[in-house]
């Protein structure tokens, strides 16, 4: 009897990673090798250690429409689902000025539990919430997403992806329950991309990604001792490598635009290849140990507005006695794509800028103790702080973070040949909180408004604890104390001053940006409570960037 082929299952996806006036690209992974279709654009898989992925280009898309798409797995149309959500469609834009931007970050690994289980474990998802509601069409469609860090968190997984772990290896040796390899990673990125709901929200919603701390490990790249530690662990390869591999599959390839993807020869390379996993494990201890050998910096275009997306977890510099947020070959990218003449500048990194300033301080103190500047046994103990309460944001580098203020000046100060953008918004997350600020960088020349936009997370929120300590640090009391410590350390003031808007809050929360020729605003709305229903989005507060 002759035997049927074995039906190609999709696996995960598919994911709309972006949306121009004619072009769009979509991720999927699946079961087997096969050509996958979508609006009749072929690709066939390729193959990563007995994984599948395509990446399908589409370029002759209606502008301005919503084009309505299936996916198709040799032939059979696999995707979308009758399960009664709204189609999955494909918004393309035509050059218009006005542009809605949905960001957060941090969503911690929970497999698909019920609305009860989110309030009593995680309180509800606000990356849920906000699919549930944009299905119902009770909230303004946006034209991306924005995913700033710790898509998945390696270092504290969930029970499903725990089971998963124990049933590969014993945890009673390192890492335990934590990530330890590329396999391990497909997990995580199934198991936070395969709720019915996430899903759907982003096979219809452009997304760019970038990653974070979690999606590694909690310190990571945190010092250039704590590098050092982690390489003399015998599980540390895989671990790093496994990210890496994952992170340019799942994420990185899906933030190009296709001009970018043309020149992506990586990707050329990969699809050819029978099994690509011995090229970009190669690759991706390249990405860890040699600076410059990657750039996972992009930028995206809204009508007159830019999307500048800024690495500051992976291009950091921490040895030869150096320490930078990114490295030379980052900050001349991020300035040859910053100068242009643009009605709004969005700079999204995962780590804020300017932190509330007892924060500020403490992080600039502790940077110069750990370099010495109280001696030895100082430095080593200011090391253990650094570590046990996460000090490595901007302010913990603060020659970046002066470069930095140097280039917004820059920026915001125009030039002959263009003129400066209404204003420059920086987005950042990981800090389990959201707040807003408004930053004036001591200059008359400046003519942008200049504004920190911070939203986390999705779903982790802060314990009762940790908020109290966050308050008590970021207090008025607490920054004069750390602001003393820090001259005292040496520590020059910042040459930039900030104060809150709208102060820190810590709701699971989701933010949207919104711009409109020279207008700009921001809406930061929290996820439902247990007696509020748990499908519903509530606004912490609407905030007013430029009238005009």
């Amino acid at each position: 009897m002759e035997q049927r082929p074995e039906t190609v299952e999709l696996v995960l996806g598919p994911l709309l990673r972006y949306a121009g006036t004619e072009s769009a690209t979509f991720w999927v992974e699946t079961s087997k090798p096969c050509e996958v279709e979508v609006l009749g654009h072929r690709s066939k898989t390729f193959a990563v250690e007995g994984h599948h992925f395509a990446l399908i280009l589409v370029d002759d898309l209606e502008p301005a429409s919503v084009v309505a798409y299936d996916v198709r797995l040799n032939g059979r149309v696999v995707w979308p689902p009758d399960d009664g959500r709204p189609a999955p469609g494909v918004h393309t834009r035509s050059n218009e000025c006005r542009v809605r931007l949905a960001f957060g970050s941090c969503r911690v690994g929970d497999p698909q539990p019920s609305p009860a289980e989110f309030v009593a474990r995680t309180g509800v998802d606000a990356l849920w919430a906000y699919a549930r509601q944009l299905q119902r069409g009770e909230i303004d469609w946006p034209d991306a997403l924005l995913l700033l860090g710790d898509q998945v968190y390696a270092d504290e997984v969930s029970p499903r992806a725990a089971e998963f772990i124990r049933a590969r290896r014993d945890i009673r040796e390192p890492p335990g329950e934590e990530v330890a390899d590329f396999e391990e990673y497909t997990q995580l990125y199934r198991e936070s991309w395969s709720d019915p709901d996430i899903r759907w929200l982003l096979s219809t919603v452009p997304t760019v990604m970038i990653f974070d701390d979690h999606d590694v490990n909690d310190d990571w790249n945190i010092s250039w001792s704590w590098i050092e530690e982690m390489r003399r662990q015998p599980w540390w390869d895989d671990r790093i490598t496994g990210a890496f591999m994952s992170y340019w599959i799942y994420q990185h390839i899906g933030n190009l635009s296709p001009p970018e993807l043309a020149e992506e020869e990586l990707l050329r390379l990969v699809r050819d290849d029978d099994d690509a996993g011995p090229r970009l494990r190669e690759r991706a201890r390249k990405w860890d140990r040699e600076s410059g050998a990657s750039r996972w910096a992009f930028y995206r275009d809204f009508g007159d507005s830019r999307l500048l997306v800024v690495d500051s977890r992976a291009a950091r510099v921490l040895s030869d006695g150096r320490r930078e947020m990114i490295d030379e070959e980052e900050w001349d990218w991020v300035i040859k794509h910053s100068l242009g003449s643009f009605d709004h500048l969005v700079i999204a990194s995962t780590l804020p800028v300017y932190m509330p300033k007892g924060i500020h301080h403490l992080e600039a103190w502790n940077e110069a103790v750990c370099a010495g500047r109280w001696g030895g046994i100082a430095a080593r103990l200011a090391e253990r702080l650094r570590r046990a309460v996460d000090l490595e944001h901007w302010s913990a580098f603060n020659t970046s973070f002066e470069r930095l203020c140097e280039w917004l000046r820059r920026v915001s100060e125009g030039a002959a040949t263009r003129r400066p953008p209404a204003t420059i918004v920086l987005l950042g997350g990981d800090v389990h909180n959201a707040y807003v600020s408004e930053v004036t960088l001591g200059t008359d020349g400046s003519r942008s408004r200049i504004f920190q936009i911070v939203c986390s997370p999705f779903r982790n929120p802060l314990s009762a604890k940790e908020r109290r300590s966050v308050r008590l640090t970021g207090s008025k009391g607490a920054a004069l104390v750390f602001s003393l410590l820090a001259r005292l350390a040496g520590v020059p003031p910042p040459s930039a001053e900030w104060s809150f808007l709208r102060r820190p809050t810590f709701d699971n929360s989701i933010g949207e940006l919104e711009l409109d020729g020279r207008r700009a605003r921001v809406i930061l709305r929290r996820s439902g409570r247990a007696d509020e229903g748990a499908e519903r989005l509530h606004p912490l507060h609407v905030t007013r960037l430029m009238d005009s």
